[in-house]
């Protein structure tokens, strides 16, 4: 049996983040539509998507990309964020093999706002990733970059309605060590365009990017408010 594209489970949580949009929906369905033409999207009736087990492994940032600003609610409100996507393998973590006789690690991803307040979650995961707090001077531009390639330690845990996500980063421990890296790292920002890496992402990614204001700006669209996404020490690895 043929191991399921590690990128496929993605598309889980993107209906999980998006789901009440109903923009969002709508390329979500376009595009599995025309991903189903291809055969590629696994269903209930084929069994043979997997996800990673839960619990606490190893893992490596090995995707990092800008989805510029998207539109969202919260509390009833409308908010407009800046995004990311951050990409780990699970060197630890194998699926099953495929038809090339490779087991290749899992990988799982988060999606975070682009923010460094002190409540965000990606400066809570980055300094406990860190094993250390950002100084005033990092808060004040900190490279993402940074983390790309870098080791860290994730708890996986279940979703409500099946699945799996990512529940926490933190810094490896000491005396465990990160196995070599698998997959070549990926990073994407849209005002350092680069149409090879744009190129080979998900579909669902890029359409998400697409729909940013920064994406419409840089290809000439007009873009106007109320409709969609265009309101909205040595120690330390990094």
């Amino acid at each position: 049996m043929e191991a399921a594209d590690p990128w496929q489970g993605l598309q889980e949580d993107l209906h999980q983040q998006w789901e009440l949009d109903q923009s969002r929906r709508d390329w979500i369905s376009d595009y599995e539509r025309e991903e189903q033409k291809m055969g590629r999207i696994s269903t209930q009736k084929g069994g043979d998507f997997q996800d990673p087990p839960t619990g606490t492994t190893v893992g490596r940032c090995v995707r990092l990309w800008d989805l510029g600003t998207q539109t969202g609610e919260y509390q009833g409100k409308v908010t407009n964020r800046k995004q990311i996507f951050m990409g780990f393998e699970l060197p630890n973590e194998l699926m099953d093999a495929g038809e090339d006789g490779i087991q290749k690690p899992f990988i799982i991803a988060k999606f975070y706002t682009n923010s460094l307040n002190e409540k965000a979650t990606l400066r809570i995961h980055l300094e406990a990733w860190r094993g250390k707090a950002f100084t005033d001077e990092e808060l004040d531009g900190f490279d993402l970059m940074s983390v790309l390639g870098k080791a860290c330690t994730l708890s996986i845990v279940s979703k409500d309605g099946g699945g799996v996500k990512i529940g926490s980063v933190s810094s490896i421990m000491k005396g465990v060590t990160c196995p070599p890296q698998f997959n070549e790292e990926s990073s994407f920002w849209i005002e350092e365009w680069n149409q090879d890496v744009f190129d080979n992402m998900p579909g669902g990614i890029k359409a998400i990017i697409q729909k940013s204001p920064e994406y419409r700006a840089r290809s000439g669209e007009h873009t106007s408010g109320g409709s969609g996404f265009e309101d909205m020490a040595s120690d330390i690895p990094f």
